[in-house]
């Protein structure tokens, strides 16, 4: 029996004609289609023709950087992406995952690790049911089933990272999560990524919800250990 595979293509974003086949090969083994683009300007058009299910991305192209195409695709939607990229240093993996990648794989890298990490993206961003309920807090609110946050009414433009970590310390108000807490709900399949990660997703958090984010309202600082959500029934103001 055949699985059931996700409607929409697998866009590949890479300059090389070489790697980009042998990535479609194996996406496509899969039971995935794949769509290829060599440039930042053609990977936007397809990505507006075509609604990828997820986007492979390289770093490194021949006009737009992948860093400008991943915060493009973002600014309207929240595809999942992975990136690729011959810079393997840590904190260009932290670039790539706070400017709203899901992953981040170094070259070389193996087609197959790369489409274990593509299956393994697919199933933890999978569209869960609707879960019938509004978290809020003053003028912030995060609709579940509309997967949308509202700062005094007006929309907040989240990635999934910062969507996620505000629904989750939304959903426990007061609760300390630990840094590690929060890395294991964002890549619960353990992938190498440091704890830093998590510090720059606040600071942009901040910056998008707080009024003065060196004083934040709603997302507190645990020293030592995390961050917490203000508990709704003592409402502090630092």
């Amino acid at each position: 029996m055949n699985q059931m595979v996700p409607r929409g293509p697998i866009l590949i974003v890479e300059d090389d004609k070489k790697t980009s086949d042998l990535l479609s090969i194996y996406i496509e083994r899969e039971g995935f289609r794949a769509i290829t683009a060599y440039s930042g300007h053609r990977a936007l058009e397809l990505a507006a023709q075509h609604e990828p299910i997820l986007v492979i991305l390289d770093v490194l192209l021949p006009d737009l950087d992948g860093w400008d195409i991943c915060q493009k695709i973002r600014a309207s939607s929240l595809v999942p992406i992975l990136m690729l990229s011959g810079l393997g240093e840590a904190h260009e993996r932290i670039k790539g995952l706070t400017l709203g990648a899901d992953d981040y794989v170094a070259k070389p890298f193996s087609p197959r690790e790369v489409v274990e990490r593509v299956k393994a993206i697919l199933r933890r961003t999978r569209i869960e049911p609707p879960t019938n309920g509004i978290l809020s807090c003053g003028s912030l609110a995060l609709d579940r089933d509309k997967r949308k946050v509202t700062l005094a009414g007006r929309r907040v433009p989240l990635t999934r990272s910062e969507y996620r970590l505000l629904e989750v310390m939304m959903s426990a108000p007061g609760r300390i999560f630990l840094r590690d807490e929060l890395l294991d709900h964002l890549y619960p399949r353990g992938n190498a990524v440091v704890d830093r990660v998590i510090d720059v997703h606040i600071g942009n958090l901040r910056h998008k919800i707080e009024e003065d984010p060196s004083k934040p309202r709603y997302i507190l600082t645990a020293r030592g250990l995390g961050y917490q959500f203000t508990d709704l029934d003592r409402r502090p103001g630092s």
